[in-house]
């Protein structure tokens, strides 16, 4: 399959972390105008606040207010469908969740649906919460026990032309599935959660994940970085940029 057209959206899962003043955000920029800085540099964000708590519609308009043309939002779905519920009867919550990510209209990227550990292996539960969706092609699944990782799994998300989360982490490591025209690489850590700084060696590994989805008829290819402590993430994401050949010349002055 032809993947020249593919796109790399690149980023990390945030951005308003007090830390990254000093080793992202220089110290004179402040903090009204960080999203700028961040959105000059990476043509993505993974947001996880939307799963601790609603925003109003109205934040949902300045978020697409601020992002310029060409920018995505991945969100992370709301935890009561997920951690608290179990995908139990969450219709309700998905329409709503739904309903409140359509007003990025173009500017939505996938939303991410993370199984929690705890959730029973069962097929049909996943399958009925994933038809909930609007449009399930628009969700991605990060399941964090290796009960799920299964052929069936696989054939489910595949069928639905729903995307797989290939998580790394010091439970996990990168599989290499791809079960739409979209992949999605969440990059916790490797050796430790959330503290670990990706090395070369592992960026180019992680370029390699990324170039073999191309090849094999990905249209996007979403990779974020979630090893926030010290500003690893961002640094991570503008080395990987390098090693892929992404660049943004955008400007937030």
């Amino acid at each position: 399959m032809d993947g020249i057209h593919t796109q790399f959206f690149i980023g990390t899962s945030g951005w308003t972390y007090d830390h990254w003043r000093g080793p992202f955000y220089p110290q004179d920029c402040p903090k009204s105008r960080w999203f700028d800085y961040y959105a000059a540099r990476f043509s993505t964000v993974e947001i996880n606040a939307t799963f601790y708590r609603a925003f109003m519609d109205l934040t949902y308009r300045k978020w697409y207010e601020r992002a310029p043309a060409g920018f995505c939002y991945v969100l992370k779905a709301p935890k009561t469908i997920t951690h608290r519920k179990y995908l139990v009867d969450v219709g309700a919550e998905i329409e709503a969740f739904d309903r409140s990510v359509a007003l990025l209209l173009d500017k939505l990227g996938i939303i991410l649906l993370q199984i929690a550990p705890s959730t029973p292996y069962d097929l049909e539960r996943l399958k009925t919460a994933l038809l909930a969706f609007k449009d399930p092609r628009r969700v991605a699944v990060e399941f964090r026990h290796k009960r799920w990782i299964t052929k069936e799994t696989k054939d489910l998300l595949e069928d639905l032309g729903v995307t797989f989360c290939d998580a790394d982490s010091p439970k996990s490591e990168l599989i290499g599935w791809m079960t739409s025209r979209q992949a999605y690489l969440r990059l916790h850590g490797r050796k430790s959660w959330y503290s670990y700084d990706y090395t070369f060696g592992e960026l180019q590994e992680i370029a390699g994940f990324a170039l073999r989805a191309k090849d094999r008829g990905a249209d996007r290819v979403f990779i974020f970085f979630n090893n926030d402590f010290e500003g690893y993430a961002p640094m991570n994401a503008l080395a990987l940029q390098e090693v892929l050949n992404v660049t943004s010349s955008r400007s937030w002055r």
